[in-house]
């Protein structure tokens, strides 16, 4: 149940129609989409949602709330995984979907400006004719400014990176109102703080993010993707390490448990075998991508993997990457009305395969039908826990098995988080992990928020 903010009355709405005229509502089913994301946590609505057009409008709209001490919580497509977009303490959304231009492309330099609400999809199809393209994929379509609060990454980050290394700059509307650009167009500099990472993850905690500049890429002369079975998880696994110590620049490497595929096999109208996988993708020259495919299927074949299924076709490899992007939908199919608790642990990549066959041995003996899947790549792997959110015992066995992941993972100097984020889901974790060090977040967030108002709640407790 939300606490409404303080001051929240008349007059402060009004203001806010001298800002934004008649993009402003009031009413409850918007208010409630608005404090919900795609987790299973608990929907807390916003008293007001906004729709900004400019970095302008957004500033003026902050500069409200500060005066009232308001609270704000900025808002993409709501497709988080952490309760970030929810409204704790009432306040003002700023729903950032219509600040939708992309700026600037700059094809000579690699990089592009847009603003906060450009979804990932629309960015590349504008790219599209430059030879250019945007490669961190989450999965859902989500925009840009939502990708770049969170520190997203998703299928392609074990060779593109994650936000963390693809965003160079940004603009950043803080929370007295003023507007600041956190760094220039330059691949690389060494003057002052790093103000760019410091936005990046932040979740809205310390300014609300209008505009990003990003490095670009070009789009590959060949790529192609595979399915390939294994006789048993440990098998996939192997594969995977050896692919990485090889020294194999593969795009995507994800792994699906038996579980997970007889989900999406159901759910896509998929037909691959119900055993453990690789979903594989290369990207590169003809040649190289014929060299990364022989030496894969070579170290794939000598832990006994079935023959790979192969989808060079575009129309093929959207339908195969598509299917593995509504892995949760799927799994949620599998047990009608309930609702996923996906985890997400990463680890060094060294201790990855005794990290998901321990988990795999708990989610055994615990009882739960629970998928795994995951950008084993770079070591993240994410348990989808099928809850009944109206069964109260439900909901602490998972809760009690995901604590047991997270400590797990911690003590094989891993991270509770290897892209989700923290939000209001994880702040206990996030002491486990770093313990003091969250004492400077904390100070860091006061620093540059004194008075709490942006996005309240989540990351650090204040």
């Amino acid at each position: 149940m939300t606490t409404k903010a303080a001051h929240i009355n008349d007059d402060l709405i009004e203001a806010l129609r001298g800002i934004v005229g008649d993009r402003l509502s009031l009413a409850e089913a918007v208010r409630e989409q608005h404090g919900r994301d795609e987790s299973y946590h608990d929907a807390f609505p916003p008293d007001v949602v906004v729709y900004p057009e400019t970095t302008d409008e957004v500033s003026d709209i902050v500069k409200l709330c500060a005066a009232r001490d308001v609270p704000v919580i900025p808002y993409g497509t709501g497709t988080s995984l952490e309760g970030h977009v929810a409204a704790l303490k009432g306040g003002v959304c700023i729903d950032l979907m219509r600040l939708d231009r992309i700026i600037s492309v700059n094809p000579e330099d690699m990089d592009v400006t847009v603003e906060a609400g450009v979804t990932r999809k629309k960015l590349n199809e504008d790219l599209r004719d430059t030879g250019l393209f945007f490669p961190i994929d989450p999965g859902a379509d989500a925009s840009i400014g939502g990708m770049t609060a969170t520190r997203a990454s998703g299928t392609n980050a074990v060779r593109y990176g994650t936000m963390r290394e693809n965003v160079l700059a940004m603009t950043v509307v803080m929370a007295d109102g003023r507007i600041i650009r956190t760094s220039r167009r330059a691949r690389k500099s060494s003057a002052g703080y790093d103000l760019t990472r410091l936005f990046v993850g932040s979740e809205g905690t310390l300014g609300v993010i209008t505009e990003i500049t990003l490095r670009l890429y070009g789009i590959p002369e060949a790529v192609s993707s595979a399915v390939c079975s294994f006789p048993d998880l440990e098998a996939a696994i192997e594969t995977v390490i050896s692919t990485i110590h090889a020294g194999v620049p593969v795009a995507r490497i994800e792994l699906l448990d038996d579980v997970q595929m007889d989900a999406i096999n159901k759910y896509s109208k998929m037909d691959f075998p119900v055993l453990p996988t690789l979903f594989f993708e290369f990207h590169g020259s003809k040649n190289g991508v014929v060299e990364q495919v022989e030496t894969v299927e070579a170290l794939a074949t000598d832990v006994g993997a079935s023959d790979f299924q192969w989808a060079v076709k575009q129309e093929d490899r959207n339908r195969l990457w598509q299917a593995r992007h509504d892995s949760l939908y799927a799994c949620m199919a599998l047990k009608p009305g309930s609702k996923g608790m996906a985890t997400d642990v990463c680890v060094p990549i060294s201790r990855l395969a005794e990290c998901i066959l321990e988990t795999r041995k708990d989610i055994e003996e615990t009882g739960l039908l629970a998928p795994i899947v995951g950008h084993v790549g770079d070591g993240n792997f994410h348990v989808i826990l099928l809850i009944d959110t109206e069964d109260k015992d439900d909901l602490e066995i998972c809760k009690a098995f995901n604590e047991r992941l997270v400590m797990r993972a911690l003590a094989m100097d891993g991270t509770c988080t290897g892209e989700h984020g923290i939000g209001y889901g994880k702040m206990d974790f996030l002491v486990a992990e770093h313990g003091e060090a969250v004492s400077v977040m904390r100070a860091v967030k006061m620093a540059l928020d004194p008075q709490n108002i942006m996005n309240p709640g989540k990351i650090v407790r204040v």
